[in-house]
């Protein structure tokens, strides 16, 4: 095999990664925040729920949980698995756990707001709705930043992960070439390719950061 040839296959798996990468966040950063509501409900309920949610989610491999989401419809219903359901699998088992750790993020933000920011939007005439709109999520924002980096680029290398059900990312890709040719170059391309991806991330979310920073 060239390695044109070589690149080719690994650029399709990568774009398979890239995939998997947008979704995620697309799909967990805002039921991490559902999450964290839950998670600060007065509600004994909806809060015992949330928690045992995180806990699970937190205290279990990523890997069990796309293994559980892929063949328990299969195992607890009977559904017949396909094969267009593998990715969807890995959707929904990455948002899953992406969105607990997300939710822990955003509780620990919302509830560092001191309790003084409240009362001066109750005094400006503002409701609960407003108040956090307005005032809290956008001071919130600034302080989640570096966690939600942290916690994104280890989305691009959990990516990898997706192995596991048979979803042909650039990680499964490099490691068929390498069997198929016995080379570690495909590794060191896939590694490079990883590399590259979470640069381009960090220099986006300092980006980010930066234009946060607009009392500094």
């Amino acid at each position: 095999m060239s390695v044109l040839n070589m690149l080719e296959q690994l650029i399709s798996g990568m774009l398979v990664s890239t995939e998997i990468f947008v979704l995620t966040l697309l799909f967990s950063l805002p039921l991490g925040l559902i999450v964290a509501f839950g998670r600060m409900s007065t509600n004994k309920l909806i809060q015992n729920t949330s928690k045992i949610y995180i806990s699970i989610m937190r205290g279990t491999p990523l890997m069990l949980q796309l293994m559980v989401v892929y063949f328990g419809p299969f195992y607890l219903f009977g559904i017949k698995i396909t094969t267009t359901y593998r990715f969807v699998a890995v959707i929904i088992g990455f948002a899953l756990n992406y969105a607990a750790y997300f939710a822990e993020i955003y509780r620990a933000g919302i509830e560092s707001m001191p309790i003084g920011q409240y009362e001066a939007a109750k005094v400006l005439g503002y409701n609960k709705v407003q108040t956090f709109e307005r005032i809290i999520l956008p001071q919130v924002i600034k302080r989640i930043l570096p966690p939600v980096t942290n916690e994104v680029i280890t989305l691009v290398k959990d990516t990898s992960l997706a192995f596991v059900i048979a979803v042909s990312e650039m990680f499964t890709s490099a490691k068929a070439i390498a069997s198929a040719q016995t080379t570690m170059m495909p590794f060191v391309i896939a590694g490079i390719f990883y590399y590259i991806f979470n640069l381009i991330v960090a220099v986006a979310m300092e980006g980010i950061e930066k234009k946060m920073s607009y009392y500094r």
